[in-house]
């Protein structure tokens, strides 16, 4: 696995369009792999005033093509990508780290009994919450309500599918901070590489995390 990060040139014409939809950011992340596709996550994150892609993928990416168009092509570092192997490998029983995530929650609702259930967005912040709660023992980690918060929510609202008849797409995006701790690390690392939750094609899922 390898992580990389993409400077984005936030005063560039292309690259203010290219943030107006998250499937056009999900195109230029598939642009940086050859042959067979295979599930690469994403998302968007400043440090300070600068922004930045990162993806998390089983190749090596060449985002060169996308550094001209919407990052800083004359920068040597005008992406990076590190080896992931080292981190999982750090990741054991007992170990607490700081975590950042952006996810989608949602719940599954059926308005007959039996009936396969629409997909609706979490919407209020206590079920947000419990979203997250709810899902770390079946991913290997403990987590405790103090020990999180909710720091941002967002609707990316963009429309996929070629020119015509393109559908709209609504994903609510919640940002979650704090500190876990691993008591299954096989399946925390699953977690890891697998992401979490819908809308992972649309910058959505993606974990990381820092040793305390």
């Amino acid at each position: 696995m390898y992580l990389t990060r993409m400077e984005l040139n936030t005063k560039n014409m292309d690259t203010i369009r290219l943030l107006g939809s998250q499937e056009k950011i999900h195109g230029l992340v598939e642009s940086g792999f050859l042959g067979e596709r295979k599930r690469n996550l994403w998302r968007l994150e400043y440090l300070g005033d600068r922004l930045y892609l990162l993806i998390l993928s089983p190749d090596r990416p060449d985002l060169s093509i996308g550094v001209r168009r919407y990052g800083f092509p004359d920068d040597e570092n005008a992406y990076q990508t590190k080896d992931y192997t080292p981190l999982l490998e750090r990741v054991k029983n007992d170990t607490w780290w700081h975590f950042k995530l952006v996810a989608n929650p949602t719940r599954s609702v059926a308005s007959t009994p039996g009936e396969r259930g629409k997909v609706k967005a979490h919407c209020s912040l206590k079920y947000q919450e419990e979203w997250l709660l709810d899902r770390a023992q079946k991913h290997g980690f403990e987590l405790l309500p103090e020990n999180f918060q909710i720091v941002e929510r967002d609707w990316h609202i963009f429309r996929k599918g070629k020119e015509q008849g393109k559908n709209k797409v609504s994903i609510k995006g919640v940002t979650y901070e704090g500190i876990l701790k691993v008591y299954d690390e096989e399946k925390f690392k699953e977690l890891l590489v697998a992401g979490i939750g819908r809308g992972k094609a649309y910058g959505m899922g993606l974990l990381t995390i820092v040793h305390i």
